[in-house]
This record gives structure tokens, sequence and C-alpha cells, in this order.
């Protein structure tokens, strides 16, 4: 049973910083073989593409939205991805999902495992 599980959500006020990361828990996943992903779903809205890191971790995409002040990266001998966000903005409140994919793709439907999400709430 592959578990990815989430953390660093909070509670912050517009301008500040979050780092959220997201560990995979088993010995029949091997992390470093896939390509990572966070996807963020607001309440009353769909789900939607935040940014994806390739396995190697040398080739990124990001949501326009996010561009330039969320960060993605990951230490896969830590089977861990992260995702560091700056200048973060009360539109960026959402509960956040990491997800595995053995195609680099913004795509959510390419995804075969995810996480529960942790909640990412940013006052004005």
């Amino acid at each position: 049973q592959v578990q990815l599980v989430e953390s660093g959500g909070g509670l912050v006020q517009a301008g500040d910083s979050l780092r959220l990361s997201c560990t995979a828990s088993t010995t029949t996943f091997t992390f470093s073989t896939y390509h990572m992903g966070w996807f963020r779903q607001a309440p009353g809205k769909e789900r939607e593409f935040v940014a994806t890191l390739n396995w190697r971790g040398d080739n990124t995409v990001y949501a326009d939205s996010v561009q330039g002040r969320f960060t993605i990266s990951r230490d896969n001998a830590k089977n861990t991805v992260f995702l560091q966000m700056n200048r973060l903005r009360p539109e960026d409140t959402a509960v956040y999902y990491c997800a595995a994919s053995f195609s680099f793709t913004d795509r959510g439907a390419n995804y075969d495992y995810w996480g529960r999400g942790t909640q990412v709430t940013v006052s004005s």
C-alpha cells in the first residue's frame, strides 16, 4: 500500500511563506522513479494543477497563477517532495495534495497515487 503524507500546511497572512512536504511511506513504492506533482482544491472549486517535477528533479512545470512564487523540489533519498510557497495570497487558500505519476504531466487524471491533503489558509 502506497501512502503519500503531506504536512506543513497552516494559517498564514498574505505575503507570508510556507513549505509543504510530502513523504512516501512504503517500501513497495520506488519514489525516485515517479514524477511528483502538487495540486490544490479550494472550497466550491475543482481541483487544479499547481506544479510538477520530474523524477530526476531537473524539469518543472508550474501553473501560471503560482509561477515565480512557488518552487517544487524533491529529495529522493528521503522519499520527499516539497513545495515552497512564497508571497502567499488569499486566493492560494486551498487543500494541497501531492501525487505521483509515471507521466510527466499537469493532468490530475494521470496521477496514480494521492495524499490526503494539507490545508493552507491565507488571510488578507
